[in-house]
């Protein structure tokens, strides 16, 4: 397909932020049944793939695979099937508040502690009047309460489920109740997305993402939460891709 490269075995759509955003929309308002999974990848995210087979098998059958990370761009530039720009996932859930605001959209906020939460939907609410908000939930829950949260969320009918649990948690808890959410449009990740929201992390200045140091400046700004891996040992992933994707290439 001509909208599509693949990089590290995974198919990155190669569809600019607007035009993932049109593709969306399209199937939010047609009520389509189907529950669209979408997942933003980054090279961090491409090479925890290459040794986890569950979340590779993930990758594989989500609906769109979405470049989150400079890397992603420049290896599709060293096969000749340019990726034009980054479609990061809090780009994108802030152009669905938008239209989500324009259309009367309804969304369900699962993850992150339970004070950002709040806070993150207060923030929403005040900036986006016209989208609804049927709900939310913290993401330190239990097993045993998973299959009451997926009910919950299914009789709420959100247009749009945001999990923000960090990957690849987000992406593996989407996919083992990818069946039960029958009731959902769409569901995607958002990493960190709600914190910055939320003002619990600065958001990143416009001169570090026009020179493509995001990843940079949540290194040294972003806090690490209890039971993570410090971000200084996460982006040694980076240089495993460069060499596989761009110089191996």
């Amino acid at each position: 397909m001509n909208n599509i490269v693949r990089i590290l075995g995974s198919p990155f759509s190669k569809m600019t932020l607007n035009e993932t955003t049109d593709l969306l929309e399209k199937h939010i308002q047609e009520k389509q049944s189907e529950l669209f999974h979408l997942i933003t990848v980054n090279p961090e995210i491409s090479i925890t793939s290459q040794s986890d087979k569950e979340f590779k098998q993930i990758i594989d059958d989500a609906n769109l695979i979405t470049p989150d990370g400079i890397g992603i761009v420049m290896a599709s530039k060293i096969r000749r099937q340019p990726i034009k720009e980054r479609v990061t996932g809090f780009d994108l859930l802030y152009k669905l508040l938008k239209k989500g605001n324009e259309h009367g959209w309804s969304f369900y906020f699962l993850g992150t502690d339970e004070d950002t939460n709040k806070k993150a939907v207060e923030e929403i609410r005040n900036l986006y009047p016209n989208v609804s908000i049927v709900g939310r939930q913290h993401g330190f829950f239990s097993k045993e309460k998973e299959s009451s949260i997926v009910s919950s969320i299914n009789k709420l009918k959100p247009d749009i489920l945001i999990v923000a649990m960090g990957a690849p948690r987000s992406d593996k808890w989407i996919y083992t109740y990818k069946s039960d959410l029958n009731q959902v449009k769409l569901v995607f990740g958002v990493g960190g997305s709600l914190d910055v929201i939320a003002g619990k992390v600065k958001p990143t200045p416009e001169l570090w993402k026009k020179l493509n140091l995001e990843w940079l400046h949540r290194l040294i700004t972003v806090p690490v939460a209890k039971g993570q891996k410090s971000r200084w040992l996460r982006q040694s992933a980076i240089p495993k891709f460069i060499y596989q994707a761009i110089l191996k290439k």
